[in-house]
């Protein structure tokens, strides 16, 4: 377990460490972090995204595991914002994103660079199939339900306008689409793809770090319930379920360290790009981060 923690998981979280304490330190603004997100988000991602959707084995993947999976976070979901709104009294779309931080892991920039490092890629195919359902469908569920909650006075066609944009949703999309139809990509776009997505999680971890910099770290009532769903109520009900119904190999173990992983950064950019209130939905991530340092060493 101590090894794990120093070998693997920590080397990966002093990234948002190192953004964090140079943020408090004033080496870098709020501002400059805010523009290495963007041309991580913009670029780095969709390279990183791109080749993933389009050579994951699609048949391979234990999709009783899967669809285990999903429905947990549908249940925590549901639960996380009612509590966010009838407990703790939030904002509807405030509670939709807290409730998002709860069963949205950082699965593609943290879990699935430590599960590469301690178990490889073969091992970690669970993993990626996690990665590659959160990336496909429950990101861009958000990012789509996240906008039309915020541009309610907006009619149909400039919603759809500004979701096709979003790069990010295209790398998906035509990752997926490629994949299916058994087109194969050009070796030097995946050589390119490569090597700009190689730093979409250190920089996207930093970035995140400075930006976090900013907020309290004292928590409230909403940040701790908030928290306990992620860090205890999910992993307890994925576990519960993969109890039940069994999954081959190590698909039930791999999905477990999953939902025990931090709340993911994106529900914090959506409340940036969107003008809603982060000092709650902030210290979430911070905390969730910080204590899933322990449940992650654990369980892997």
């Amino acid at each position: 377990m101590l090894q794990i923690l120093t070998h693997d998981i920590l080397p990966v979280f002093s990234v948002l460490a190192l953004g964090f304490l140079l943020g408090r330190a004033g080496k870098v603004s709020r501002d400059e972090a805010a523009a290495i997100n963007r041309v991580a988000f913009l670029v780095l991602q969709p390279a990183l995204i791109y080749p993933l959707m389009a050579s994951v084995d699609f048949e391979a993947f234990a999709f009783g595991a899967l669809g285990l999976y999903a429905v947990c976070q549908g249940v925590v979901f549901v639960l996380a914002r009612w509590v966010a709104l009838s407990v703790f009294e939030r904002e509807p779309l405030e509670a939709w994103l807290l409730a998002m931080t709860t069963v949205f892991v950082n699965s593609l920039l943290y879990i699935w660079p430590i599960s590469f490092l301690i178990y490889g890629e073969a091992a970690a195919l669970p993993i990626t199939a996690a990665v590659a359902w959160d990336a496909s469908v429950t990101f861009a569920f958000f990012i789509i339900s996240t906008d039309l909650m915020a541009n309610r006075q907006a009619n149909l066609a400039q919603s759809l306008s500004r979701v096709g944009s979003n790069p990010v949703l295209i790398a998906i999309a035509l990752g997926a689409a490629v994949n299916l139809v058994g087109i194969t990509t050009p070796e030097p776009f995946l050589t390119a793809m490569d090597f700009a997505g190689a730093g979409a999680a250190p920089l996207t971890l930093f970035a995140l770090g400075v930006i976090l910099s900013g907020h309290s770290m004292v928590p409230n009532g909403t940040v701790m319930g908030m928290s306990a769903i992620k860090l205890l109520a999910f992993p307890a009900l994925v576990w519960a379920a993969l109890l039940i119904f069994p999954q081959p190999g190590n698909w039930s173990q791999m999905f477990l360290l999953n939902a025990a992983g931090p709340s993911g950064a994106m529900a914090f950019a959506l409340a940036m790009l969107h003008g809603v209130r982060t000092d709650t939905i902030a210290p979430v991530i911070i905390w969730t981060s910080l204590l899933s340092l322990i449940s992650l060493s654990a369980l892997a």
